[in-house]
């Protein structure tokens, strides 16, 4: 028995998110199917992050154990086959048999991308959220510096969620215009709440717009109330860019 990592990426606007569950198609579901129906073996996966309906993927990571004698760096040229062009297994390899994506330490990077103008761009809909007023990134750079560290983020999580540890530690924060009127927020942190990074971005949206001060991201934290922060911005603005793990022994 091997263990497998594959890197996955995605377009989820036709997914109801990474999970599988009853009420309509998910990235996991598809990935079970073909790696069973290649493999001639029962596959579940096991998916690092368990991405919304809607949320995008260029690095998403999952693992699922095989007997099959397909040389591991293959399989993902083997399944892409079998998937909907929507989805496209990046890269295959082994692990050891202890590496579980969710359990070993890693770094997570989500972008959430946001169409500054006046008029849409019909190309940019479907991983871009379009905003028409004005965004002042330099301010929306001046809250995000608020986020680095670690900190109770109480506030930045949907409120139905129930968990009792909401300390999270995020890396880095950056908002950056780039051409194309794209302003992007990059978020890199070890660990993530229930729409964390929508939260974020529909916050950081708010201060680049006027409505909150730059200041205010401080004492949104301190409040620890979901009501004290800015809207969750719409998934389909959201990307996870890629999970790095590190160099303790729970593979790479």
């Amino acid at each position: 028995m091997r263990r497998i990592k594959l890197v996955v990426a995605y377009e989820g606007t036709n997914y109801c998110g990474w999970q599988t569950q009853p009420n309509g198609i998910t990235v996991e579901e598809v990935l079970n199917r073909a790696l069973s129906e290649l493999l001639g073996e029962e596959i579940r996966v096991v998916g690092a992050s368990r991405t919304d309906s809607g949320v995008h993927s260029l690095g998403n990571v999952a693992v699922f154990d095989t007997d099959t004698r397909i040389p591991p760096e293959k399989i993902c040229y083997a399944v892409n086959q079998r998937l909907p062009e929507d989805v496209a297994v990046q890269s295959s390899c082994e692990v050891p048999p202890d590496f579980h994506p969710r359990r070993c330490y890693s770094e997570k990077t989500y972008e959430y991308r946001i169409l500054n103008r006046k008029i849409p761009v019909p190309t940019l809909r479907r991983d871009t959220y379009f905003y028409y007023r004005k965004l002042d990134e330099g301010r929306m750079r001046e809250a995000a510096r608020f986020l680095v560290g670690k900190h109770d983020f109480k506030s930045f999580c949907t409120a139905k969620e129930d968990v009792l540890d909401t300390v999270r530690e995020i890396l880095s924060c950056t908002v950056e215009r780039r051409e194309g009127d794209i302003v992007a927020i990059r978020v890199t942190g070890t660990g993530f709440l229930y729409n964390m990074v929508r939260i974020i971005a529909g916050t950081l949206i708010a201060v680049g717009a006027g409505e909150l001060e730059p200041e205010a991201v401080e004492a949104i934290l301190r409040e620890r109330d979901r009501a004290a922060a800015g809207p969750t911005a719409p998934a389909h603005g959201l990307t996870m860019i890629g999970i790095r793990y590190g160099e303790d022994g729970c593979g790479s």
